[in-house]
């Protein structure tokens, strides 16, 4: 029957099957915040994007072909259980659309070109790219994806980078508290957003046994670690007032409000409603707190020109 399927599936062009296997969307969402770790950078030591050109656009290649890569090696290596749920199994490593070897070369090709696109910025930015390549390849997708709930605590670590790679491709130093506040926010961050994917696609995680946290300690448990990791989101925000109480109260505001979201729509909505709304408004804090650190740095900029 599963091959019968195979057949019967329309061809798709070279270039789609690329990008379903580097996995473009995730690239896309990825490049925002490290463009506002970059224009962070810019805005903190006043540099202008023209003056800092050159490394703007090796971040921003260096940032495509690191994540391609990671998407490449995970579609490789999660073939198995992909081919069990629904929204991966069409995924061209399941369906046979492009050969093992080819996705391996390529991982590896986008790899090392992508970490020596980053070096041409910063040793720093390419350390950095290579430790979220590491990090979601090996701890995330070889080890902890299919043995442990903390497998999206884990994995956030790599999910995390992008803001840092940004900020480190224009300044070598990243202790400074609006970079570090704007990395642990990409860390906490992740953990509400899947947690309502894996409520969303509870099913599907629990026939392809991957243990995330709704399928295997429930709804009631992933609630309260929700609201721990909420509260730790706003508490965080705290950090962004070392550079701009604008940007502490943007943030406070969205972490405050996806809180009061979490507790009163669990006590009124279904789990699924209650998921979906989290996920959405997931996408609104991230849209938004990053879109106003882009735009509140590159108009800092231009003002103190």
């Amino acid at each position: 029957m599963q091959r019968e399927e195979k057949l019967t599936t329309p061809k798709q062009t070279l270039p789609k099957i690329l990008a379903k296997t580097v996995k473009t969307g995730i690239i896309k969402s990825n490049l925002f915040p490290m463009f506002a770790g970059l224009t962070l950078a810019l805005y903190t030591y006043q540099m202008s994007l023209l003056e800092k050109l050159p490394e703007t656009i090796f971040a921003l290649v260096g940032s495509i072909l690191v994540m391609g890569a990671a998407g490449a090696f995970n579609n490789l290596y999660d073939r198995d259980i992909d081919a069990i749920m629904e929204r991966t199994k069409n995924r061209p490593t399941v369906t046979g659309e492009i050969q093992p070897n080819a996705v391996l070369w390529l991982g590896i090709f986008m790899s090392v070109f992508g970490i020596g696109t980053l070096a041409l910025a910063t040793p720093l930015a390419a350390f950095l790219g290579f430790l979220g390549l590491f990090f979601y390849i090996v701890p995330y997708t070889i080890w902890s994806k299919r043995r442990t709930i903390y497998n999206t605590e884990i994995g956030s670590i790599s999910g995390a980078m992008p803001p840092l790679i940004g900020w480190a491709a224009i300044y070598p130093d990243i202790t400074h508290p609006a970079i570090l506040g704007l990395f642990v926010i990409a860390v906490i961050w992740q953990m509400p957003h899947f947690y309502a994917i894996a409520i969303r696609n509870h099913h599907e995680y629990k026939a392809a046994n991957v243990p995330m946290l709704p399928v295997v300690k429930g709804v009631k448990r992933t609630y309260r670690q929700t609201n721990v990791y909420l509260v730790i989101l706003i508490a965080i925000s705290f950090l962004l007032g070392s550079l701009s109480l604008g940007l502490m109260l943007v943030a406070l505001l969205l972490s405050i409000s996806w809180l009061i979201l979490s507790v009163w729509g669990y006590r009124n909505m279904d789990s699924e409603k209650w998921a979906k709304s989290l996920f959405i408004f997931s996408l609104i804090h991230m849209t938004v707190l990053f879109s106003t650190v882009i735009i509140y740095s590159l108009v800092g900029i231009l003002f103190k020109l």
